[in-house]
């Protein structure tokens, strides 16, 4: 869409911000999926059982969750900013931006492997996720760039090229997840494969062509 068509387009009212109450009632839901996610993965997740958990009504639960899919999705965010917070506390140590990125994705993904049966449930959310879930889906990808640049500490905004570097590492992160629950790749190979992707913001930092 153009900047153009941008301006002429109508803006969509916004959602009104949560109540207190409200936002009290969304933490219980996700709490109440997230442990039962931990208990047994996605098929554990059932509507009925999230909302005799979290105290709500299973039609105030389809409110907030239009879907299990949704839920675990916004499971997911949750558990991203959480971990962005620990992050931001306990900041990388590596001295090189990729050092540190990778560094920072696999502290992530030790979180992760500490709860196996909810990182399944989450990463099968994600893949199921239809266009009715983008923006859900869209928070989790900002998220895991902000992670991600957060991780780099860059002195000076990132260039093009390191930012298609960060979606490409966001990728392989990804995929690393997927085939590390499915039993196809150890969690040696995991860190083998996100050291040498994580290698791609520093061959794609302004200057590295005339270092080489």
């Amino acid at each position: 869409m153009t900047t153009e068509s941008k301006a002429v387009r109508p803006a969509l009212p916004e959602s009104p911000p949560l109540t207190e109450r409200q936002e009290a009632r969304r933490r219980r839901i996700l709490h109440a999926s997230a442990k039962l996610a931990g208990r047994g993965g996605f098929d554990a997740v059932q509507m009925r059982e999230v909302a005799e958990s979290s105290g709500v009504a299973l039609g105030t639960l389809y409110r907030y969750f239009p879907s299990k899919v949704h839920l675990l999705v916004a499971t997911m965010q949750d558990q991203l900013q959480h971990m962005h917070e620990t992050l931001r506390k306990r900041p990388p140590s590596e001295e090189d931006p990729g050092a540190r990125v990778a560094q920072t994705l696999m502290r992530a993904f030790r979180a992760l492997q500490r709860e196996p049966h909810l990182a399944d449930a989450m990463v099968r959310a994600l893949t199921f996720a239809d266009r009715s879930v983008s923006p859900e889906v869209d928070t989790v990808s900002r998220l895991t760039t902000a992670i991600i640049l957060d991780a780099m500490g860059l002195d000076v905004p990132p260039t093009p090229e390191q930012l298609s570097a960060v979606r490409v590492i966001e990728h392989t992160w990804h995929s690393a997840l997927i085939t590390w629950l499915s039993g196809r790749a150890s969690i040696a190979q995991v860190k083998i494969d996100i050291e040498t992707v994580c290698r791609l913001i520093d061959l794609t930092a302004p200057g590295a062509g005339a270092r080489d």
